[in-house]
């Protein structure tokens, strides 16, 4: 019993931990990949153009992490298409919506 419950534990921090790295990865992806044209991080300068920065987008109400992830996957005619995983996409989006909580 002592060994299930360990082993429970252990899978328990495991989610937790990959939660945690989803954020980091998709800031990390951001900072690469989206940071040229959107401001993805407070310690980044203002960018001149009209996309949307990734605060704003974020603490928007009616947009869910799926729906995110899902225009991510199929970009926009102004935004080029970065040949993300779903897994990528998916962490992007997770960091974008965490601007929610800031």
């Amino acid at each position: 019993m002592k060994k299930i419950l360990s082993l429970v534990c252990l899978i328990s921090l495991q989610s937790l931990q990959t939660s945690a790295s989803d954020i980091e990865n998709g800031e990390r992806l951001a900072k690469l990949w989206c940071s040229s044209c959107h401001v993805v991080s407070a310690s980044q300068q203002k960018i001149e153009n009209n996309a949307p920065n990734f605060s704003t987008i974020g603490r928007t109400r009616d947009i869910s992490e799926s729906d995110l992830a899902q225009s991510l996957l199929a970009p926009h005619p102004r935004m080029p298409d970065r040949g993300l995983t779903r897994d990528e996409a998916a962490d992007i989006a997770a960091y974008i919506r965490s601007f929610r909580n800031r």
